[in-house]
């Protein structure tokens, strides 16, 4: 849940809601974002409407906690790709630049990170 709800607070900063008007937007009681923002999962309506509200598929927010198998993070310009292209705000030269722009900040973030663990 906690993934859940740092993006849901990332919509809700960049959309400049508070929680109370977030949870109405989406159709959900305030106690709902009271309950995420203590760990505790939401029922199956209200997740469906969160997830569906943020525009991101629920497996985005979904763990198989019974196999213990670790799953590596899928490539995060993978992940990105599709939602830029799918913004009907950008051009594809926006999308472009926006994706070097990215991929210039995960380089520079991988070789500090590579720095440091030297």
């Amino acid at each position: 849940m906690p993934k859940l709800y740092a993006t849901l607070d990332a919509a809700r900063r960049e959309r400049g809601l508070s929680w109370r008007q977030l949870a109405r937007e989406v159709g959900v009681s305030p106690s709902t974002m009271t309950r995420l923002a203590n760990d505790y999962r939401p029922d199956v309506d209200a997740f469906a409407a969160l997830v569906r509200w943020l525009g991101l598929p629920a497996e985005d927010f979904m763990i198989d906690e019974d196999d213990g198998e670790v799953r590596a993070e899928p490539e995060l310009m993978v992940q990105l790709a599709p939602l830029l292209r799918a913004r009907k705000d950008l051009r594809e030269e926006d999308v472009r630049y926006l994706e070097e722009v990215i991929s210039a900040a995960l380089r520079r973030f991988s070789a500090e990170r590579d720095l440091r663990a030297r």
